[in-house]
């Protein structure tokens, strides 16, 4: 048990003692300033109502009735209305530093999923050009989404869902087609150099399979294509195909795996869009209007009803969000009870009308399935000035430019450090920078410090376990102050991950890093007496150990030199 948790109990004691309800339990919090104590809690003033009586004279009582020592408190004060104020003696605020050694990357891990099966989609771009920035942040804030749920228990399925048919997918179809013949692009097709890099790969295979020369292949593919169908079907699969293993190519480079490709072909020639649009019909929400089929979305909180179904004068075709119904289909159906979709903002309509259509079906799905988590876009900057187009792709800054700029670990956090909800201006000049307004440079550092100090010291950190240490020795503020951040380290990452915010885990990693920076300057290790150099050995060690479990959340290295 650790110093919170022993707080606690007791305050919780004490608080039974005085005739609180079995329901209730003490909330603990840090108090804005240090000055205050450690922890602060409001546990009077939340049993006025049930103990009938003024919280001062609970907060009084309430401390009458503390064991202080089992507790580990040294001080306590009553401020304001009731708040109780506590400073732990050095020895148990020091000793959760026992704990961490112990657990080592174990240390904030929670089994709060149970092996529960949680799918997790994101990215799902279209395989039309390489990833852009805005897939970039999507497949930084998805994975490590997946890893905080994971940290939790939860069994993880990453899935990537691919948008390989439809009228993007024929534009990219010409686009290859009129690169290799050699014709000009239209405006609305794809432009940039993947294009004709696509197109020229497309042409050898296409001779090599046919036995002739490239010019030969060029003439034989610009003559057969209105007539042949086949030869379309072949130009569109090789192009769509390409383009999936450049993105997978793109996506290992930035550290992120999947577990799933699903193919939204795969619903049609699986009859699954049908199915979903009859049983749609069938379910006393629809009705015709204009020879089109409509769904009452209205039924189930939506602004206005959806057209499932087209007129035959526009194609009776279903529209773009049956698939999607029937697609979060096959996921309930694959025993996925939970499901969380990681999308752009510019997907917000979505979220009603597959809500609706999911609960239209009357299959059992849960209001509110799937989850959401949508982000906004990014801004990318050099030199102050944006960054808008890149040369392969033509017209956006795409993921790998990045990558190849700033590296892996930049990228990572920069497109994690801020709310998913907020817009992000990325700073090529300040991800490349090695300094401390770098915040990955900043935290990455203060782990090789720590690492550092067991190299200089020529010794291994595992023969640091913290055993027959005086904790108490560990008294400075400095170090008070980063003893308590791994403290708060189980109860941060299970926040982030209760509200899927890994920007929690970014921002905390960066001020405690600070506390680690301003910890070795102020503090030597080595050389100082044998009591105290053990037991700030077994700190760097502690911290060290914190500060690598928050950059693996996160997918980011934790190197032991800088």
């Amino acid at each position: 048990m650790n110093s919170e948790a022993r707080l606690r109990t007791e305050v919780e004691r004490a608080a039974r003692s005085l005739g609180a309800p079995e329901s209730f339990v003490p909330v603990l919090e840090r108090p804005r300033d240090t000055a205050h104590g450690d922890w602060a809690t409001n546990a009077a003033m939340a049993l006025a109502k049930p103990l009938r009586r003024k919280p001062l004279d609970i907060a009084r009582d309430l401390l009458a009735a503390m064991n202080p020592g089992a507790a580990g408190v040294a001080e306590s004060s009553i401020a304001g209305p009731g708040f109780i104020n506590f400073r732990l003696d050095a020895g148990h605020l020091a000793s959760t530093i026992a704990t961490v050694l112990a657990e080592g990357a174990a240390y904030g891990r929670s089994n709060g999923g149970s092996g529960r099966a949680v799918n997790i989609e994101f990215v799902s771009a279209n395989p039309t050009g390489p990833l852009h920035v805005g897939h970039g942040r999507q497949a930084a804030l998805g994975d490590a989404i997946s890893s905080l749920l994971a940290h939790a228990g939860w069994n993880v399925t990453r899935e990537f869902y691919y948008n390989d048919g439809g009228g993007q997918i024929e534009r990219l179809c010409d686009s290859v087609f009129r690169r290799a013949v050699g014709e000009p692009l239209a405006e609305d097709h794809y432009h940039g150099d993947y294009v004709a890099e696509v197109a020229a790969a497309y042409l050898d295979a296409f001779a090599g399979r046919e036995s002739v020369a490239v010019d030969a292949a060029r003439e034989r593919l610009r003559a057969g294509w209105e007539a042949d169908g086949q030869l379309r079907d072949d130009v569109r699969r090789f192009a769509v195909g390409y383009l999936r293993r450049e993105q997978d190519t793109d996506l290992k480079a930035f550290g992120v795996r999947f577990d799933v490709y699903y193919l939204e072909s795969s619903l049609y020639t699986e009859g699954r869009v049908d199915d979903t649009l009859a049983q749609l019909a069938k379910a006393g929400h629809a009705f015709e209007q204009d020879g089109a089929l409509w769904l009452r979305t209205t039924d189930f909180g939506d602004d206005k009803d959806r057209v499932m179904r087209r007129s035959a004068e526009k194609g009776g075709e279903p529209t773009y969000f049956v698939p999607d119904v029937a697609y979060h289909v096959t996921k309930w159906q694959r025993g996925f009870a939970r499901a969380i979709d990681v999308q752009g903002a510019d997907h917000h309509s979505t979220v009603t009308r597959v809500r609706a259509g999911l609960q239209a079906l009357e299959m059992g799905i849960p209001v509110g399935y799937p989850e959401y988590v949508l982000h906004q876009m990014v801004t990318v900057v050099r030199g102050g000035e944006e960054m808008k187009i890149s040369k392969r792709a033509g017209s956006y800054v795409t993921v790998r430019d990045l990558v190849d700029e700033v590296g892996r670990d930049a990228v990572r956090y920069f497109f994690l450090m801020r709310k998913g909800e907020s817009q992000l201006v990325f700073d090529v000049d300040l991800a490349r920078s090695q300094s401390e307004e770098n915040p990955v440079y900043y935290i990455q550092m203060a782990h090789a410090r720590l690492s550092g100090i067991f190299r200089v010291g020529e010794m291994d950190p595992a023969s640091i376990t913290g055993e027959g240490l005086s904790w108490d020795v560990l008294s400075q503020p400095e170090e008070r102050e980063l003893i308590k951040a791994l403290v708060d380290w189980p109860a941060l990452l299970a926040g982030a991950t209760d509200a899927l915010e890994p920007h929690r885990v970014a921002n905390w990693l960066h001020d405690t890093a600070g506390l680690v920076h301003l910890w070795y300057h102020k503090h030597h290790v080595l050389g100082e007496p044998d009591a105290i150099m053990q037991a700030r050995l077994a700190l760097a060690k502690a911290a060290r150990i914190v500060l690598a479990n928050g950059l693996d959340v996160l997918g980011i290295s934790a190197p032991e030199r800088m």
